[in-house]
């Protein structure tokens, strides 16, 4: 089964999950799809609020919501945006997916078709975990 196949039922639950986004002030609709290593998967859309700041990515919405349902392991992410080419998680996002998964594809897609592949790793470079705490803390 090809990349393309295998992540078809993630792209569709992030394009679905980025019609709910509530973006009054940006516009940007956002929504992510996150595939549990158990096999479940988890959605989420961006909530903007006028201060910005507290505004919450899709991203980690879904990743709330797998937290909450007791899945601490992922293997990969789909985002949908609507920009050309399909936006990447922003640092924040990379740096929370991280936490639960050293390593996980990361599918950007956009309703036009139009998809990147990239691995985590290669989006957060040396990103911190919690073995850099426990290192620091000697």
């Amino acid at each position: 089964m090809s990349d393309a196949d295998r992540f078809q039922p993630l792209v569709a639950a992030a394009l679905k999950a980025r019609e709910a986004a509530y973006a009054p002030y940006s516009g940007f609709k956002v929504g992510a799809a996150l595939l549990a290593e158990d096999g479940r998967v988890f959605t989420g859309c961006n909530v903007e609020n006028a201060a910005y700041s507290p505004t919450i990515c899709a991203e980690r919405n879904a990743v709330a919501k797998a937290v909450e349902a007791g899945a601490r392991r992922f293997s990969a992410v789909v985002v949908a945006t609507a920009t050309s080419p399909p936006a990447t998680p922003c640092g924040v996002c990379r740096q929370v997916l991280r936490e639960f998964a050293e390593d996980l594809d990361v599918i950007c897609v956009n309703p036009e078709g139009e998809r990147r592949a990239f691995r985590l790793a290669a989006l957060l470079p040396e990103g911190f975990s919690g073995a850099d705490l426990r290192r620091l803390a000697r």
